[in-house]
């Protein structure tokens, strides 16, 4: 089952000094934080803050060639977590017949921004994601996940580069 989410901001992990993508169940106060990599975050912050580039991004050019074959990205679906690593699956609709292109995470999520199409992730990644900060050494990333959930709107504040 797919769980619908938001992308509800950008920051960076103050251990790793990573990148991370904090993603929020539209229904619930549950986030999946996902890291990225620098570029990609700066791709899903220049969307998410509106900044025109003055050539297209490749995320941009990718919703480019969507457009002019005339395909529609219906949703993006984050579906696996394994062996520490995301995987995301775009799925595109062209002449009526449906296309899933696989991809990594973060170009599936600075893609939905640009089109503004759903995210989801599937149920089991987020509970394997929760069993992974459970049974992890690193007892930061259950740490990490529950400062996430109490977080406001106020302690997101802009991506910085």
């Amino acid at each position: 089952m797919e769980v619908e989410m938001k992308i509800r901001g950008l920051m960076m992990d103050p251990v790793t000094n990573m990148p991370i993508v904090i993603l929020k169940d539209v229904g619930s106060d549950t986030v999946l934080p996902i890291w990225v990599g620098v570029y990609e975050a700066n791709a899903i912050a220049l969307e998410i803050e509106k900044v025109t580039t003055p050539r297209p991004m490749t995320h941009d050019l990718l919703k480019n060639v969507l457009l002019g074959m005339e395909a529609q990205v219906e949703k993006v679906v984050v579906t696996e977590l394994r062996e520490d690593t995301f995987y995301a699956v775009i799925w595109v609709t062209r002449n009526g017949s449906p296309v899933s292109i696989d991809s990594r995470p973060s170009d599936a999520l600075a893609l939905a921004l640009r089109v503004d199409c759903p995210i989801y992730v599937e149920d089991e990644v987020l509970k394997t994601s929760k069993q992974a900060a459970q049974i992890s050494d690193r007892v930061t990333a259950d740490d990490l996940r529950k400062w996430l959930e109490g977080l406001g709107d106020d302690d997101l504040g802009r991506y910085k580069m």
